[in-house]
């Protein structure tokens, strides 16, 4: 018999054949159910890398420190701060943040949980109060990625719950598409829209996959906090969830609320730095302000972890009370510390960030063209979805004309408009898709309408700010904006697709 005639065997499949067809479908259905909340989410969280810069854009004439606290600088904002929580009726807790590696300005806030009043300002080199924060826009942003503006514990859980399925559709479809790694670097571009996008939508998925599997999964451990801590408390401590959260979050002050003497958090300081004298102070957080049960979290960072600082316990008359294990714990507690720096990119400096918002924006353009794939291929398929074409491309290029909408609200208007802008925008994209003929003319539609808002920022943002911000950092988003407004237009004037 000839060798020519012997037949080879069939290479067998990775994965069988109806597994696939499973993972498919079931990938599929988590990324059309949750798409709108997910896509949100991904582009809130992307810019909310950004939060602190934001931050210092919407109010840059306040001092930026570039140069290490003194103890008296410390002190006085202590002792300031807790001044003006008196006078604004808001005493019970005060949180200090040390300019740093996340940002250069030094912050005083404080927080009355029964009244709800709060104060934040910005500090000078000497502690000295100078001004309170007023960055609204910023403000609105982090609340929608946090609890998208919905009571916070159920906002919080629902945002949490969109991480999981984030990591569920990554995983399924990974499942899904077996070659995937295989075909890294095919791009079929220029021809069929939904080939292109499925391309992308692939590419995008395996390039970015450790980032988008670390946002999501972290994004997830943050949003379930409180569902992670009731399970903990009913299996490790019967249900009690004070012991719980005291393992996780430290020690909690008691209700003894006889006045003392506020802390002297710079003796603590010096108590740390006796075994770790390059530990850089990040925070300080005083539960129960100069009250007999006031407990003292300092955050202090060494060079070399992940954790945004280790937390150091004290009480108030300065008795150390451990640390959190943030930095040099067990793997669990460090993992604890390395959630939030690793979920918001707040761990190597602008680089770092950058990075993010490049990933985060691959993610966001991952789960549009998630959609877009499923509406072409069923058009392929004889099955249209028109009126689903339009909402799809109303809710996608919406959010950020409502973003940027919102933040120009802000800037128009002294008090606080951001949200109510937004959900006047995103009202104005959604009845868009009732009234515009096609999803390719809402897409240029509100490509357009995006770039003009954020000319419209950029212009009035100079006017107000150019004869008096001293913080460069006003003119680089200013030119980011610039870019992101240039590139709207010139995406909107490009050939245009059916989505």
């Amino acid at each position: 018999m000839n060798d020519a005639s012997v037949r080879q065997p069939k290479k067998r499949a990775f994965l069988p054949p109806d597994f696939v067809k499973a993972m498919l479908a079931g990938h599929s259905a988590l990324g059309l159910a949750f798409a709108a909340l997910i896509y949100i989410v991904c582009l809130s969280g992307t810019l909310t890398v950004f939060l602190y810069e934001f931050q210092r854009w919407e109010q840059p004439d306040l001092p930026i420190i570039a140069t290490r606290l003194t103890d008296e600088a410390v002190t006085a904002a202590v002792e300031g701060g807790y001044r003006q929580a008196i006078a604004d009726k808001s005493d019970h807790d005060i949180f200090i943040v040390a300019p740093g590696r996340i940002t250069p300005r030094f912050g005083v806030s404080y927080h009355d949980h029964d009244s709800g009043a709060d104060g934040k300002w910005v500090a000078d080199a000497d502690g000295k109060l100078v001004a309170r924060i007023k960055a609204p826009w910023t403000d609105f942003l982090t609340a929608l990625h946090i609890n998208l503006h919905l009571p916070r514990t159920w906002g919080i859980f629902l945002v949490g719950l969109t991480g999981v399925t984030l990591l569920s559709s990554l995983i399924s479809g990974l499942l899904a598409h077996p070659r995937i790694f295989k075909d890294a670097f095919a791009l079929r571009w220029g021809g069929s829209k939904r080939l292109q996008d499925a391309d992308l939508h692939n590419r995008l998925g395996v390039w970015g996959l450790p980032f988008h599997i670390a946002v999501s999964l972290t994004g997830a451990l943050l949003g379930l906090s409180t569902l992670i801590v009731g399970v903990l408390a009913l299996a490790a401590y019967d249900g009690d969830s004070e012991k719980a959260f005291s393992m996780l979050l430290g020690p909690r002050p008691t209700e003894e609320e006889t006045a003392a003497p506020l802390p002297d958090v710079v003796a603590m300081m010096r108590h740390v730095r006796a075994d770790k004298p390059d530990a850089e102070l990040v925070s300080i957080f005083m539960q129960h302000a100069a009250k007999t049960g006031q407990v003292v979290t300092l955050g202090m960072r060494t060079p070399g972890h992940l954790a945004m600082s280790e937390a150091y316990y004290f009480k108030g008359d300065g008795t150390p009370l451990g640390n959190g294990g943030l930095e040099g714990g067990s793997f669990g507690q460090q993992i604890l510390g390395a959630i939030q720096p690793l979920h918001f990119g707040w761990f190597g400096g602008m680089t770092v960030k950058v990075v993010y918002g490049v990933l985060g924006l691959a993610l966001t353009i991952v789960t549009y063209t998630g959609v877009t794939i499923w509406l072409a291929r069923r058009r392929d398929k004889g099955r249209p979805a028109p009126r689903w074409e339009r909402i799809w491309a109303a809710v996608a290029w919406g959010q950020p004309f409502a973003l940027a909408a919102a933040a120009l609200g802000s800037l128009l208007v002294s008090r606080d408009v951001s949200l109510a802008v937004y959900l006047a925008a995103v009202a104005i994209s959604l009845l868009s898709a009732f009234a515009v003929s096609s999803a390719a003319a809402i897409s240029r539609l509100f490509r357009l309408a995006g770039s003009v808002v954020l000319l419209a920022i950029i212009g009035i943002h100079a006017y107000v700010w150019l004869p008096r911000a001293t913080d460069p950092m006003a003119w680089y988003v200013d030119a980011f904006l610039l870019i992101a407004a240039v590139t709207g237009l010139l995406s909107a004037r490009a050939r245009p697709s059916r989505l």
